[in-house]
């Protein structure tokens, strides 16, 4: 049991470091469709002046705190998620206190991180789709050269929503594995004491 225990918390903390480097990657390319289609839709933004040659383009603008932001945490989470193999939580046969602590921290990062993310993503999402005027839009893109991204033009939006999706499912299948090496340990010592007493015996 404790072979295909040792298997399994390897998976799960090496899946944790890919949600976490896909996170990274998310906050990299959120507003790459908006920066490319609307940076130079807007005049003098932040201003005085500011003035949208498309209406809604601001939300590019909109999202740079956020994203910013988004980056920072998506870095931060990753920093914690390492901790899980500084601590050898994916290959220590027994855990110590320092493997439940640092399953504890990647957990909870993972989601505090979805739970702040996933509101403000489908926020953005929401005016994207319904303050852009995107016949103005491809106007513009045409007049311009610049890309045109349409209403379903949403891949930024949607791919979020699948890593947080599978930054989920990994915090899940940490919990479970705890659980499992939790029962693997207790196994093992009742087995020891048990042969301890038959020695004794």
């Amino acid at each position: 049991m404790y072979k295909k225990q040792m298997i399994f918390q390897k998976i799960v903390c090496m899946a944790a470091l890919i949600a976490a480097v896909l996170v990274f990657v998310g906050s990299l390319g959120f507003a790459t469709d908006l920066y490319d289609g609307m940076s130079k839709a807007v005049d003098y933004p932040g201003t005085e002046w500011e003035y949208e040659k498309v209406p809604g383009a601001m939300i590019y603008y909109e999202t740079f705190e956020f994203n910013s932001a988004f980056t920072v945490v998506s870095i931060v989470l990753l920093i914690l998620t390492l901790l899980l193999f500084i601590t050898n939580t994916h290959s220590r046969r027994k855990y110590y206190i320092g493997n439940f602590i640092s399953t504890g921290i990647v957990v909870a990062a993972q989601i505090v991180t979805a739970v702040w993310c996933i509101p403000q993503i489908m926020g953005y999402k929401h005016k994207y789709l319904n303050n852009v005027d995107f016949e103005a839009l491809e106007a513009f893109a045409k007049d311009w050269g610049t890309l045109y991204t349409g209403p379903d033009d949403t891949f930024w939006f949607d791919i979020c929503y699948v890593i947080f999706g599978i930054l989920l499912l990994t915090s899940c299948l940490l919990i479970v594995n705890l659980i499992l090496k939790m029962t693997v340990m207790k196994g093992e010592q009742e087995a020891l004491a048990n042969g301890k007493g038959e020695a004794n015996g």
